[in-house]
């Protein structure tokens, strides 16, 4: 079996069978158990290695980390359902759009504030796709430049925390750093927290923002036909805004929500207030009383949960709150019955809320499409916990590390090798596979040169998300794929991505050869 190594043809096999278009998660599984049994029948894999499956998948589903997921899906659900996206895009494109490449600017802004509070790629691209792509287009902007510029914008929710992707990466990057320190003899490890890794991936996430926004100006000044200024009374009629210009308070009303949201949920992981799963539940409820200040009529409900929420914040970061806690005193006692009733007040209001929602029919389409897309993602782990096993056992680990190990230019080019095979990964498989796949087989290896790991996660991150945006099987192609008019092709949406992948590209080598802007931030937070 020397001449026909299995762990190689088993991944050879998971390239051409995801291809075929069949569901991931049971490609996944289904190779594992084919060269599974392979295996066994050549003596090459013990069987008793698969009895760690279910011990596995039990540890990674009662991940504390990994409970984030379905909350942060929650709130990007609810607030694409309640048409919050609407509401920036119309604010900023009647802000920017009678600039040159105004509308462009507008769009990566709100694909940035959406990425740092839904996070959800493909909602975020189809809402712009709707809504920005026919007004760019029927006023003169390229269709490739137009293109381009959403496809971009909507990938930032793949760097820009709260990131499924990093929450994901966050808890199996702590696992191979913890593997790599063993693998040198100290067994007191330190963790990669994924308020490190949220804190890494935030100043990259803005500099991407920033290199978007100055090429879309560069491409304005010098190429006017493809990005040009339009009348504010024509943005603001197309963007579905009554009158001209807008007032102070109508900014303030589209943009402080949104923020103030962002502000509460990366505040409090960043600052070290909450863990990154508290922060989710935070994000949750927030997310639910954005959704009702738009279309609650009962005003009274929303603001009793806001008041209710802060009141009960400033308590327990001031008072042990816990009934029978090691520091509860007499006078403690009052102010917990106090934090007990004013509980039971705000969840009436938020109670009131979702009754609003649900007959809105906002909240029962948004928990069936977070249960949906959180239980795609659980049976991928799950799938992805099996072939690793399979593939360990196999000997893909060891041959892995044996060519990380042997390529040149030591732990700085096994590293380069590692992004150029994950980018071409990125283009057929999921980021979660490669997240649960690859990061574990080649992540110790890696690290154990003395790679910075909040660094080289933050590298991975922006090597997945270029090519979520790569032709010809860029996923966030596909989503504009689907709402593009007719006229826009897919050669023209191909096209504009071009330019955007490049930037990417660019992102990638300024983190690579500066790395103090993924690991500046978290030294000084954490």
């Amino acid at each position: 079996m020397d001449m026909l190594p299995l762990d190689l043809l088993m991944f050879a096999t998971l390239c051409v069978a995801v291809v075929s278009g069949a569901p991931i998660a049971f490609v996944l599984a289904g190779t594992a158990a084919f060269f599974g049994v392979v295996g066994w029948w050549f003596g090459v894999l013990n069987f008793n290695l698969l009895g760690a499956l279910p011990t596995r998948v039990f540890g990674t589903m009662n991940s504390e980390t990994l409970v984030a997921i379905p909350l942060f899906v929650f709130m990007g659900m609810i607030l694409t359902r309640a048409r919050i996206a609407e509401d920036l895009l119309r604010t900023m494109g009647t802000l920017f759009g009678s600039m040159r490449g105004g509308l462009g600017v507008s769009v990566t802004v709100v694909g940035a504030l959406l990425a740092a509070s839904t996070g959800i790629v493909g909602a975020t691209t189809v809402t712009m796709g709707v809504m920005a792509l026919p007004v760019m287009l029927r006023y003169g902007y390229g269709p490739a430049f137009s293109s381009g510029v959403i496809c971009a914008a909507g990938t930032l929710g793949q760097i820009i925390p709260p990131s499924t992707v990093l929450i994901i990466m966050g808890e199996v990057l702590s696992a191979a750093y913890q593997q790599a320190q063993h693998s040198q003899g100290n067994f007191a490890s330190r963790t990669v927290s994924l308020g490190e890794l949220f804190a890494g991936a935030l100043m990259p996430g803005l500099m991407l923002v920033g290199i978007y926004i100055v090429y879309q100006l560069i491409i304005a000044l010098f190429r006017p036909d493809v990005a040009p200024a339009m009348s504010a009374e024509v943005v603001a009629r197309d963007m579905g805004v009554e009158r001209k210009g807008l007032t102070f308070s109508e900014v303030v009303g589209a943009l402080f929500p949104p923020l103030a949201l962002i502000v509460a949920v990366l505040g409090s992981i960043l600052g070290g207030i909450a863990t990154a799963t508290e922060a989710a539940a935070v994000g949750a409820v927030g997310a639910t009383l954005l959704a009702g200040l738009r279309v609650g009529r009962n005003r009274w409900a929303l603001w009793l949960a806001v008041i209710g929420m802060v009141a009960l914040m400033v308590m327990v970061a001031n008072f042990d709150l816990r009934p029978g806690g090691p520091t509860t005193s007499l006078f403690d006692r009052p102010l917990i019955v106090a934090a007990m009733l004013i509980a039971a007040v705000a969840a009436v209001g938020i109670a009131v809320v979702w009754y609003e929602l649900g007959r809105g029919g906002i909240l029962i389409p948004a928990m069936g499409s977070t249960a949906r897309t959180t239980s795609m993602i659980f049976t991928i782990i799950i799938g992805a916990i099996l072939f690793s096993l399979v593939f360990r056992g196999l000997g893909g680990e060891h041959r892995i590390k044996e060519l990380l190990e042997s390529a040149p230019g030591g732990p700085h080019g096994a590293m380069i090798a590692v992004l150029v095979l994950i980018f071409f990964l990125g283009l057929f498989l999921d980021y979660i596979e490669i997240s649960i796949i690859a990061i574990p087989v080649i992540g110790p290896p890696i690290l154990a040169g003395g790679i910075d790991p909040i660094w080289f996660g933050v590298l991975v991150a922006l090597v997945l998300q270029t090519s979520f945006l790569t032709p010809p099987v860029g996923y966030t192609l596909a989503y504009l794929r689907s709402v593009a008019p007719r006229s826009v092709t897919t050669g023209i949406i191909w096209k504009g991505a071009v330019p955007f992948v490049g930037l990417q590209l660019l992102a990638v080598v300024i983190v690579y050869f500066l790395p103090g802007i993924a690991t500046w931030l978290p030294s000084k937070l954490f």
